[in-house]
Formats: structure tokens, sequence, C-alpha cells
């Protein structure tokens, strides 16, 4: 039986989000970005990933540290272990896996990133600072006869419904954020009736900085032609700005929609749970 990794992580770090896939493909990190891709090694197994929001003044380090000497402890080998400009910074981002906004925020300019395997096990753990708190990712692979990854705070807490993550702090940190409630017809590119948090805090952020306009960016998996989801994924975005128009008053005039199709996935296109991550809606702040 092959050991998995189990972590500690900080007192008072409140779990915000877990997402498990019986069985997948990860590609682990494990070299800094080099011509705009990112070296990676394949792991195949069960695939976890889950992520935490640590308040408190406690810089990407003092958080990291502790975990990087658990996992070697464990016996697991560091395959890499960098900082957000010598992992390759932007582009290091934007390459590698990261749980969507609001559930896990970065800044690129202060991020740690470390991956580290044992036998057919592996482990990434990125920390970063945004918007006041800091935020810890851990993805972790293990093969399907494997006990389950176990990773656990100091002192249990679950994530504090009082303070979630406001949409107006992912825009104003990452320029960009996912309309994550928002629910389509089946098969159609209609949005369903209903209230929808996520357009009454765009309202709201509109209504309150006006030197501000938004891009609807609507994207798809990649079933169909890319002509076709490109069309699709405008008309869905199209309707988003309606809706924002005519239930929350915002001026048409101050938002702007495209259609990207499937050329900007967030997960993998190859399972059906990243399929369903990737037909989404973006919210892109604009300048005016």
């Amino acid at each position: 039986m092959l050991n998995s990794a189990e972590l500690t992580l900080p007192a008072g770090a409140a779990a915000i989000s877990e997402r498990a896939t019986a069985l997948g493909v990860y590609q682990l990190p494990i070299g800094p970005e080099d011509a705009d891709r990112v070296p990676s090694e394949r792991f195949e197994g069960q695939i976890t990933r889950r992520t935490w929001r640590v308040d408190g003044s406690g810089t990407v380090l003092q958080i990291l540290a502790p975990l990087r000497k658990q996992l070697a402890e464990q016996g697991f080998e560091v395959r890499l272990d960098c900082a957000a400009r010598d992992c390759g910074g932007f582009s290091f981002r934007f390459g590698v896996e990261v749980v969507p906004a609001p559930d896990m925020m970065v800044d690129i300019s202060r991020y740690h990133f470390l991956s580290a395997a044992k036998d057919e096990a592996a482990v990434s753990v990125l920390v970063s600072r945004a918007g006041g708190a800091a935020y810890v990712q851990v993805i972790s692979v293990q093969p399907p006869e494997a006990v389950p990854a176990v990773v656990k705070p100091a002192v249990q807490q679950p994530a504090d419904p009082e303070q979630p993550v406001e949409l107006a702090k992912v825009l104003e940190v990452r320029g960009h954020a996912v309309l994550t409630d928002l629910v389509f017809d089946s098969g159609s590119t209609r949005l369903q009736d209903g209230s929808y948090s996520s357009l009454r805090e765009l309202a709201a952020f509109l209504d309150a900085n006006p030197q501000y306009r938004l891009l609807l960016v609507g994207h798809t998996d990649t079933v169909g032609s890319q002509e076709q989801n490109a069309s699709i994924s405008e008309r869905r975005a199209q309707s988003v700005k309606e809706r924002l128009a005519e239930a929350y008053g915002v001026e048409e005039t101050r938002i702007d929609v495209v259609g990207a199709g499937y050329l900007a996935p967030i997960a993998s296109n190859q399972i059906p749970e990243g399929r369903e991550v990737n037909r989404r809606v973006e919210a892109v702040l604009l300048g005016k």
C-alpha cells in the first residue's frame, strides 16, 4: 500500500472548497516556466483539489515552510520549490492548474509554489496572499489503491459563512472573476429566471465604481467546433448583460460581451467535471 500525503494546515485555516476526481491525470509542475511552457510530470490516480483561507498577517513562506517540512518527513521528494518571479511570474501562474476564484486567489507577485512526489503519489502546494488574507491550494494525487490523502487544520474550523470572499475583492485583485452561480437552460443560451448573487454584486460594484466598465466573456467546453462554441458563448454572455440591465439597472453602455468558445479552458476537457467547469461566464474589469 502506497502512502499518501497527510498535511496539517495552520491553526485557523478555514476550508473553502474541495473537488475530487475518482480517476484522472494531473500534470505535476516540476520546473519554472520556460518559453511559455511549464515542465511537468504525468501522474494518474485519485485527484483531490482543496483550498483554504488563512486570515492574519502570516507571510507566504511562514505558511508554506511547515507544509514543506511535513512532506519531507513523510518521504516526499521535492520536485519544484519556487517563488513568484523565480517560477515565471504571470506565465507560470497561468500555466499551472489553479482552482477558480473566489475559491483560490493568487497575486502574481506574492505566491510560492511547491511540488513533491513519492513513488506514484504526488502533491502540489500553492500559497498566495491576496486581498488581506492568505490562500492555500493543495492538489494531491494517489493511485486508486492508495489511502486517500488527508489534509486537516491544526484546529478544526469550518469556513465562516459570515465572511465569504466578495466578488468585488476578486475583481480588484485579479481583474476578472468567474460568475459561478449562473444557470442556463439545458441546451440553451438563455439564463434561467431567478436571483443571482453574483449579478447583484456586479451591479453594486459598478454603481459604486463609475470609473469601471465590464467585459463579459463566455466560455465553453470543446464539444463541437470553435465557430459554434464562439457563437454560443457570446450569446450566453449577452443574456447575462441583458439580465444585468433589466433586473439590476446597469447601463448597457458599460458592458461589452465577447465569446471565447473553448480557447481558454481552466480545467481538462477530457473529463465531464472539467467540461462543466469550462462552461462559464467571466466578468473582466475594464477602465473607461
